[in-house]
C-alpha cells in the first residue's frame, strides 16, 4: 500500500505551487508573445478555465500545462521570442514545445498546436485559427464558439470532461447542437444524452 510522504502544510504548500507554476508560465508566455506582436491564443484547459470562471469559480479545474495556437509562419519568430525569454525549446514528437530549463518535463511545458491545421489525423477538422480569440486581461484566449468546436473536434476522454464542465456551468447547452456542422453537433448531443 502506497502512503503519503508529504502532509500538512507541505504537502498544501506543494500543491499550490503546482498551480502557481503554471500560471507563471502562461503569464510569461503571453507576455513574451504580446512583447513579440506575435499572434496566438491560448488554448486546452486553461481557455476552459478562463471561459468557466464566468459563470462559476467553484467549478474551475486545474491544468498541468500551457497550450497555445500558433500560425506554421509565426513559429520561428515565436521560437526566437521564447528563447530569448528564457525559454528552452524542444521539439517531441511532432509536437512544438517550450520549456522552462532544460531539464524540465514534456508535462511542464507550453505546448503548441498550429492554427488551421488538423492536430491529428483523427480530426474532423482543422484547428481555429489565432484570429478566433478574445481578450482576457492580458492574454489572447480562444473564443467560447471555437473551444467548443475544438473539443468536440478532438473528443478525448479530457475533452468531453471539458464540455460537461461547460455544460454544467451553462456556458453551452442544446441550443448549440444545431449551429455546430453536424458531425460536432452529433458529438455534443452524446454528451447531452449522457451527461456521465
Amino acid at each position: 500500500m502506497t502512503e503519503f510522504r508529504l502532509t500538512g502544510a507541505a504537502l498544501w504548500e506543494r500543491m499550490n505551487l503546482a498551480v502557481e507554476k503554471v500560471q507563471e508560465r502562461l503569464e510569461k508566455t503571453a507576455r513574451t508573445l504580446e512583447a513579440a506582436e506575435i499572434p496566438y491564443c491560448i488554448i486546452g484547459g486553461n481557455a476552459v478555465r478562463a471561459w468557466v470562471a464566468q459563470r462559476d469559480e467553484a467549478a474551475v479545474r486545474t491544468t498541468r500545462d500551457v497550450d497555445i495556437l500558433l500560425r506554421r509562419s509565426d513559429l520561428p519568430g515565436a521560437i526566437h521570442a521564447m528563447q530569448n525569454a528564457g525559454f528552452v525549446y524542444r521539439p517531441s514528437a511532432g509536437i512544438d514545445m517550450f520549456l522552462d530549463h532544460e531539464d524540465a518535463r514534456a508535462r511542464d511545458a507550453v505546448h503548441v498546436l498550429l492554427a488551421s491545421e488538423r492536430l491529428r489525423e483523427t480530426d474532423l477538422f482543422a484547428a481555429p485559427d489565432v484570429d478566433e480569440s478574445v481578450m482576457v486581461d492580458a492574454h489572447r484566449t480562444l473564443s467560447l464558439a471555437a473551444l467548443v468546436r475544438m473539443k468536440l473536434n478532438v473528443f478525448r476522454d479530457k475533452d468531453r470532461m471539458h464540455l460537461r464542465d461547460m455544460l454544467d456551468v451553462e456556458l453551452i447547452d442544446a441550443s448549440w447542437v444545431s449551429d455546430l456542422p453536424p458531425e460536432l453537433g452529433a458529438r455534443l448531443q452524446e454528451l447531452l444524452d449522457n451527461p456521465e
